[in-house]
């Protein structure tokens, strides 16, 4: 079991929160999320990362109104959140939920009308003027007639955040939004949410396996493991000042070793277990002192990540100098940082 740790900024405005929400499926409790409490503060990026199976989805659903808890609640803007499942209230039309299966897009049909669709009768008067300012938030208003099935992924996901704020709700939620982007045009697609949050003041909340590409996006960074919430903090915080094991892995391109394997490394550690981050390791220029040998070069554009080992204990090297030390090379190393976990040693 971990710590329970509340998402809290008392001073922040907060638009959703979850009071000692239980969430689980067929009466396993190591499935969903245990008595989880989160506070959501208005016109931020907050994002949940956590692995695969870690409860990220049924969280976000949770705050949706899409399943109803076991025990605890939910509120939006300080009332209880209703279950979507009995009926479609006004707090509903407030929130967007965009999935990653497109499921509600019909291939067949054009952008222009699939993004339409989105509008209720009574808004209909007003498509013309609202569908064009969702393409063009999202700069895609070149593609209106074009079929959706025929949209690269990239494309298809822009479409349908545009049909998710084509009512401008106040909540904008995302499951796994860059699932299916290409690296290329990921970039541009969390460059446009961050001004749809600038532009609009919408709340966005997005769930991800892969926290990476959201430390230069979110405002918030809650971290789930095994339905808990074990941290949060910004990224920076997290990044910089990780609390636990878990938190340092599943964020950074980092090195586990034990304390015994970092006395090769040559760190005298406190504790049981020493996490070195690939960027806190620095290539030195004493040929006595290259006892390093470099297994594996992996290419990651403009600059390489070195796998380096001695006396069987294995270390990730952040290298700019791409093409200087290749596989078989003898290397020696600096460490600048490290972090320790686990167990205090006696």
């Amino acid at each position: 079991m971990f710590e329970q740790t509340q998402t809290s900024r008392p001073g922040n405005n907060l638009i959703l929160e979850t009071i000692a929400v239980t969430k689980n499926y067929f009466g396993d409790k190591s499935s969903g999320v245990n008595n989880i409490t989160v506070f959501v503060p208005q016109g931020k990026i907050t994002a949940i990362v956590g692995e695969s199976g870690s409860g990220k989805t049924t969280l976000l659903k949770l705050l949706a109104g899409m399943l109803k808890p076991d025990s605890g609640d939910v509120f939006f803007h300080g009332q209880p959140m209703p279950l979507r499942s009995i009926a479609s209230t006004e707090e509903h039309y407030k929130i967007a939920m965009v999935s990653q299966d497109n499921h509600d897009m019909d291939p067949a049909a054009s952008v222009w009308e699939n993004i339409g669709r989105g509008l209720p009768m009574a808004d209909k008067n007003y498509e013309l003027p609202k569908i064009t300012e969702a393409l063009t938030l999202l700069g895609i208003y070149d593609l209106r007639d074009m079929p959706f099935g025929k949209l690269s992924g990239g494309e298809k996901q822009r479409v349908t955040i545009a049909k998710a704020l084509i009512n401008k709700p106040e909540v904008l939620m995302l499951d796994e939004p860059f699932n299916q982007v290409d690296a290329a045009y990921r970039e541009g697609l969390q460059h446009d949410i961050r001004q749809i949050v600038k532009e609009w003041n919408v709340t966005v909340l997005l769930v991800s396996h892969d926290p990476a590409e959201l430390l230069s996006m979110a405002d918030e960074l809650i971290v789930i493991k095994e339905g808990e919430i074990v941290e949060n903090g910004t990224p920076e915080e997290l990044y910089h000042s990780p609390k636990l094991l878990y938190t340092s892995k599943i964020l950074v391109s980092c090195s586990e070793m034990t304390a015994a394997q970092a006395r090769v490394c040559g760190i005298k550690s406190k504790r049981g277990t020493v996490v070195v981050y690939a960027e806190h390791v620095s290539i030195t220029n004493m040929p006595m002192g290259a006892k390093w040998t470099v297994k594996q070069v992996l290419f990651k554009g403009f600059f390489e990540e070195l796998i380096i080992e001695r006396d069987e204990v294995n270390l990730r090297v952040l290298n700019p100098n791409r093409g200087k030390h290749p596989v078989g090379s003898k290397i020696g190393i600096s460490i600048k940082k490290f972090y320790e976990f686990g167990r205090w040693l006696s």
